[in-house]
């Protein structure tokens, strides 16, 4: 269950960088809020995919250490 939040994890801070790189390499070049609207969406990943990388699973056992 910890192998599947860990992809997750790491599927959404490179979709994260994507947008970023994307946003202002490229996306500039024809519209500036574009960018603007991509780096919105890329600040709110970070927090969700923490979120989503420690979340307890239905068989994980923390609480029983």
């Amino acid at each position: 269950m910890q192998s599947q939040r860990r992809h997750a994890y790491f599927l959404l801070m490179g979709v994260c960088l994507v947008l970023i790189v994307l946003a202002w390499n490229v996306v500039r070049l024809w519209s500036i809020p574009a960018a603007v609207g991509m780096s919105l969406v890329a600040m709110v990943i970070p927090p969700v995919a923490a979120i989503v990388a420690n979340r307890k699973g239905p068989d994980d056992r923390w609480w029983d250490e």
